[in-house]
């Protein structure tokens, strides 16, 4: 990976986001997850824990080697082709663009006065219950998940296109879509989904506080609150079921002065989650879109160090 290519890879994703007619990796890799994990399920050789680790592998490793025989193959043919191809697939780990044009669809439809039309924008980008949630849930949640996929879905990726390039930024997002996939602690996954959930858990832990840390640094820039940022983030961030996902969103709550969490309803059942963040002022629309704010610079710190980080290898 050169500073050329991320840096190129990074502005066809705030530019142009997924395009939806070309085959993203990530709806490749979801069909062979359901695919291997319904000949797992019919198998009863093996349990269906121990099942859960050899979906994981099953899916993981063939996309690194796969992902590695595609960009050294595109390379040999052609060194500016490779690059190209490189670029493409490497904005497709990326999720800056998607993230804000899916969330903004939901702002979109509650600025119309369309509350139904925002609970089912809502449910294409979270997996709690959104049929009979209010303005203020719905915002909330807009702000949970905008936090959150910074870390999975922009930080995380280009920590490990650093880290070991595109092959393993895209056996990242195998392991991501595995986890959120399979990864549900509940009767039907709770077995095969465990190895899934514990390994996107240890590739999230260092993305996961390095975006707390970005965000802080960002409400610094923009005059948030960043103090209480750092302190939410300390304070709360392990008030999630996640050992990750607090973090970005209690750094979120600090310093924006809002509290998250709290009750949440899935698959019909209401649960009662540990609150983030103190509720200095109730949650509304500005939130939302200072948290794109604080998206959109956080990507561009993350993708300067990288690329930074880089030129200097």
């Amino acid at each position: 990976m050169t500073p050329a290519v991320f840096l190129g890879a990074y502005i066809v994703d705030i530019i142009i986001g997924d395009p939806r007619w070309f085959p993203h990796p990530v709806v490749i890799i979801g069909k062979s997850v359901r695919f291997l994990e319904d000949k797992i399920r019919r198998t009863s050789i093996i349990g269906k824990k121990k099942g859960g680790i050899i979906l994981w592998f099953a899916v993981v490793v063939p996309t690194f080697f796969i992902t590695w025989g595609i960009v050294e193959g595109c390379l040999f043919i052609n060194a500016l082709f490779g690059a190209i191809i490189t670029v493409l697939f490497a904005s497709m780990t990326l999720a800056t663009r998607s993230l804000f044009d899916e969330s903004k669809a939901v702002i979109d439809a509650l600025n119309n006065g369309n509350i139904v039309e925002a609970r089912k924008k809502l449910s294409m980008i979270v997996g709690r219950d959104t049929e009979n949630l209010d303005e203020q849930e719905i915002c909330r949640a807009v702000i949970e998940t905008v936090s959150e996929n910074l870390s999975d879905g922009i930080v995380a990726p280009m920590f490990y296109l650093v880290l070991g390039g595109l092959p393993l930024a895209m056996a990242y997002k195998a392991a991501n879509t595995l986890d959120s996939m399979v990864g549900y602690k509940n009767d039907r996954y709770g077995d095969i989904g465990w190895f899934s959930a514990k390994m996107d858990d240890m590739f999230n832990w260092v993305p996961a506080r390095l975006t707390g840390l970005i965000i802080m640094a960002v409400s610094f820039i923009l005059r948030l609150n960043w103090r209480d940022s750092w302190k939410i983030m300390r304070r709360d961030g392990q008030n999630h079921s996640s050992p990750n996902s607090g973090t970005p969103e209690a750094a979120t709550a600090g310093a924006l002065n809002i509290q998250l969490g709290g009750k949440i309803q899935y698959f019909g059942k209401i649960s009662h989650k540990p609150t983030i963040g103190d509720r200095i002022k109730e949650i509304d629309r500005d939130d939302v879109k200072k948290v794109w704010v604080v998206m959109f610079i956080s990507s561009f710190l993350m993708a300067a160090v990288c690329v930074l980080t880089l030129w200097m290898i």
